[in-house]
């Protein structure tokens, strides 16, 4: 399924494209939440609270629950991100080697802060404490892209990359 991000007014979709959705994944009683979970975010970018009940009524869940299983996993997202979701490493060894400057730079570059999304919905911006990449440091993710050994310069020519891409 490929992703759609809504550019609604809102940044919701309808009543209507979410039962078109859920009526395509055949959703009942016996499917995979988390499955669910995933394939609603990927059409729409995130998870949508119509989405979430809609879900709860189809598969006869309490909405407590799904609450629960979207609030317990990173993956899921209950308002709009960017297409691409960058990563800053906030670890030990990336610290030392200048991360604070590689944020400042995503910072910079995009206009936006940790927890924000660009206005043209292309980037999502976190911080995390360790990407496991040390001998990488700097370090930071796009999607599943490790960049590593990373300048301020780099991270420019890195962003750019994705945008044109998008």
């Amino acid at each position: 399924m490929t992703q759609e991000i809504f550019s609604a007014i809102d940044g919701q979709p309808s009543h209507e494209q979410i039962v078109t959705l859920l009526d395509r994944l055949n959703v009942c009683p016996e499917s995979n939440l988390i499955g669910v979970l995933q394939d609603v975010q990927d059409r729409f970018g995130f998870l949508p609270g119509g989405a979430l009940k809609e879900i709860s009524r189809r598969m006869k869940l309490p909405l407590s629950r799904v609450h629960g299983v979207v609030s317990f996993y990173a993956q899921f997202y209950t308002a709009p991100h960017g297409r691409h979701t960058i990563r800053c490493c906030r670890g030990t060894a990336c610290h030392v080697k200048g991360s604070e400057r590689i944020l400042d730079a995503v910072q910079h570059k995009l206009g936006i802060q940790e927890g924000q999304t660009t206005p043209d919905m292309v980037f999502y911006l976190e911080t995390v404490a360790c990407l496991g990449t040390c001998f990488l440091a700097p370090a930071m993710m796009i999607g599943n892209q490790y960049y590593g050994r990373l300048t301020p310069q780099r991270v420019g020519n890195i962003l750019k990359s994705y945008q044109v891409k998008s």
